[in-house]
């Protein structure tokens, strides 16, 4: 097949982009040479290549495609096994972010439970001190009434310890 079969890559109406991954995609096709309908690595023996990959060779140094059905069906299966590649990343890129979605839902769960926890020892504590400060309050308060009794008492005391005397 000569290189008039093809046809420039750059008329498929692709963006830069997606001729330069077809061309390295047509590259490696060139590499991997033809064998049975499968894409191998390596260059192969003289024996092995033919016209066709030494046409889709020249075809792809020029920037075109060739549309011997060899060539197309050697980069068909060569995009396919990108795209698979690609969808295999996909999958697993998906599958991490579930785990790091899940860790960190996890995560936030288990602050939340912790910060609940705190918050609830938190209000124990100061239901406590707020117990504490009415017995404190309780206590102060039966202090000043013992002291006005012990004030009675000393005054009582002291009025018989007169008395005691007077009488003597």
């Amino acid at each position: 097949m000569s290189v008039s079969a093809s046809i420039p890559d750059t008329s498929l109406g692709l963006t830069s982009s997606e001729i330069q991954i077809l061309r390295q995609q047509q590259q490696l096709v060139l590499q991997g040479g033809h064998t049975g309908g499968g894409v191998t690595r390596g260059r192969g023996t003289g024996r092995t290549s033919n016209a066709s990959s030494r046409a889709a060779s020249a075809a792809s140094s020029h920037g075109r495609l060739l549309l011997d059905p060899m060539s197309l069906r050697a980069l068909s299966h060569q995009l396919d096994n990108l795209q698979e590649q690609i969808r295999n990343r996909l999958d697993y890129l998906e599958e991490q972010m579930q785990l790091s979605l899940q860790n960190s839902t996890d995560r936030a769960g288990n602050v939340i439970h912790n910060a609940d926890a705190e918050i609830a020892r938190t209000r124990s504590i100061l239901t406590s001190i707020d117990d504490l400060e009415t017995e404190f309050a309780k206590i102060a308060n039966i202090r000043e009434i013992v002291k006005q009794y012990r004030a009675r008492i000393e005054g009582l005391d002291q009025r018989l310890d007169q008395a005691a005397r007077r009488k003597r």
